[in-house]
C-alpha cells in the first residue's frame, strides 16, 4: 500500500507514515500473498482474497454457508427484537447479551435468524444448536481496559491469542470472530493506552487470534472520515494478509452527541467497504448517549428505509460479492482529489463494477474496461437508468460519497 494511495484517501501525513511503517512490519516474514495470478481464459487476473464462501467449509457449523449467504448482521440486540431486524434484512446476530440463555436462543430459532456468541451462559448444553454460528472473542483488545480507577494498558496479543486458542480447545465446529479497535488505523491513538499506543506491530499476532476479523471505528460519532472506514479493512486484510474474512463495522444509528448518519452515509459505508474487499457487514444500531436506545436504527424511519433498500441489494447481489475480484478489468479517472475506487466481478455472463466517491465533493468519473466490445449497456442498479459503453468507455457522475453499482452485459 503506497503512500500516494493513503493521500488519495484524504488521510493526514502522519497516516501517510504510518502506512509505510505498517506495510514494513507486514512484510517482515511469513506467507505473503501474491496479488496477480495466472490469467484465465479470458485474461482475467485477480486481487488476494480470503476465499469467500468456501472459507467455511472447514467448520461443521458457520455463519456462511454458501454464495447465497453473505454476512448482514447487527451488534448486541435483544432476540425479542429478532423479527424486526430479520425484516431489514439482518440475516445474523452478533453478540447476546448475557447470554446465550436458552430463551434467547429459542427466540432467534423462531426467527430464523442465527447468532455469533460468547463461549458464556447455556452454551455447553446447545454446542449441537444450529443458532449459534460461531464464538464471540472479547472485544478490541487492543484498546485501553477498564479498570475499577479508569483505563489501564491494552491485553497483550499473546494473551488475545490464548483466549482464542481457548475457545477453539472448547469448541472447533465454529469460527472465532475478533473486532479490533481504532489503533489498526492510527497507531497513535491514545485510547490503546500508554504502554500500548505506538506499536502496530502489536497487529501481527492480533490477527492471529481470530478466523474472522472487523475493526470498530464509528467515524461519525468519532469524528473521523468517513472514507477510514475503508482504510479500516484495508488494514486489517494487510495484517491479515488476505487470509481471513474481514467484516465491516457500520454506524447505523445516533450513538451520541453528534449528529445522526444520513441513508446516504450509512450506504456509503457499506459499499465503500465492500470496494474495499469486505466480507461481510455489521451494523451498529444503538443509541447510547445521552439514553439507551437499543433499536435506533430501526425506530428511526429514513434509516430503516435505507437499511432495508441497502440489505435487500446486498442479499441480490450476494452470489456476485462471492466471486473473485478482478485486478485488470477496468482504470478508472476523476478529479485526482476526488478518488473514486472500484471492485469489479463477473457472474452468470454479466460484469459487475462496484464504485465509490472516497472524498466529500462532486467528481465525473471515466471507466475504461478491459478486453470489453465495442458496444455495451451498464444498468445501474436500483437507479433506473442505463449508460451506454463505447469501445469499453463509460462516464457517471458523482456526489459526495456517491456509491453506483453497474451490470455490464453486451
Amino acid at each position: 500500500m503506497s503512500g500516494q494511495r493513503w493521500r488519495r484517501w484524504g488521510i493526514s501525513s502522519q497516516c501517510v507514515a504510518i502506512a509505510a511503517s505498517l506495510t514494513t512490519f507486514c512484510c517482515d516474514g511469513g506467507r505473503q500473498v501474491v496479488g496477480w495470478e495466472t490469467p484465465d481464459a479470458e485474461g482475467d487476473v485477480y486481487l488476494p482474497w480470503y476465499g469467500g464462501s468456501p472459507y467455511y467449509r472447514r467448520w461443521p457449523i458457520a455463519p456462511v454457508s454458501g454464495p447465497d449467504s453473505w454476512i448482514v448482521s447487527v451488534w448486541m440486540q435483544n432476540p425479542i427484537n429478532a423479527a424486526r431486524f430479520r425484516d431489514a434484512g439482518i440475516n445474523l446476530f452478533v453478540g447476546l447479551w448475557n447470554g446465550p440463555t436458552d430463551e434467547q436462543l429459542a427466540a432467534l430459532a423462531r426467527a430464523a435468524i442465527p447468532a455469533i456468541a460468547h463461549q458464556a451462559g447455556v452454551w455447553k448444553t446447545h454446542t449441537g444448536n444450529p443458532t449459534m454460528r460461531g464464538w464471540l472473542l472479547p472485544d478490541q483488545p487492543d484498546n485501553a481496559q477498564p479498570t475499577n480507577t479508569g483505563f489501564g494498558p491494552c491485553i497483550p496479543p499473546s494473551e488475545a491469542l490464548a483466549t482464542y486458542q481457548a475457545v477453539v480447545q472448547s469448541d472447533s465446529s465454529r469460527p472465532a470472530f475478533l473486532k479490533l479497535g481504532r489503533g489498526i488505523v492510527d497507531p497513535t491513538w491514545e485510547g490503546r493506552g500508554s504502554t500500548c499506543t505506538g506499536h502496530p506491530e502489536h497487529y501481527a499476532d492480533y490477527v492471529r487470534a481470530a478466523d474472522m476479523l472487523g475493526v470498530v471505528l464509528f467515524p461519525i460519532d468519532a469524528g473521523l472520515p468517513l472514507e477510514m472506514v475503508a482504510t479500516a479493512i484495508e488494514q486489517a486484510r494487510m495484517w491479515s494478509r488476505d487470509e481471513k474474512p474481514v467484516i465491516a463495522i457500520v454506524q447505523a444509528s445516533l450513538i451520541g452527541e453528534r449528529r445522526r448518519p444520513t441513508p446516504a452515509q450509512i450506504r456509503a459505508q457499506v459499499w465503500m467497504s465492500i470496494v474495499h474487499r469486505a466480507a461481510g457487514v455489521e451494523y451498529f444500531c444503538h443509541q447510547e448517549r445521552p439514553t439507551v436506545v437499543e433499536t435506533d436504527c430501526l425506530d428511526d424511519a429514513p434509516t430503516l428505509a435505507a437499511l432495508r433498500q441497502i440489505n435487500a441489494q446486498l442479499r441480490d447481489l450476494a452470489p456476485v460479492l462471492d466471486t473473485l475480484p478482478v485486478a485488470n478489468g477496468v482504470t478508472v479517472s476523476s478529479d485526482p482529489s476526488l478518488p473514486v475506487d472500484t471492485l469489479l466481478k463477473r457472474y452468470a455472463g454479466a460484469t459487475y463494477l462496484f464504485a465509490a466517491a472516497m472524498r466529500d465533493g462532486s467528481t465525473r468519473a471515466t471507466f475504461q474496461l478491459q478486453r470489453f466490445p465495442a458496444a455495451a449497456q451498464a444498468e445501474v442498479l436500483g437507479e433506473n437508468r442505463s449508460i451506454a459503453v463505447t469501445n469499453g468507455t463509460f462516464q457517471d457522475d458523482f456526489t459526495s460519497y456517491g456509491v453506483h453499482l453497474y451490470r455490464l452485459t453486451h
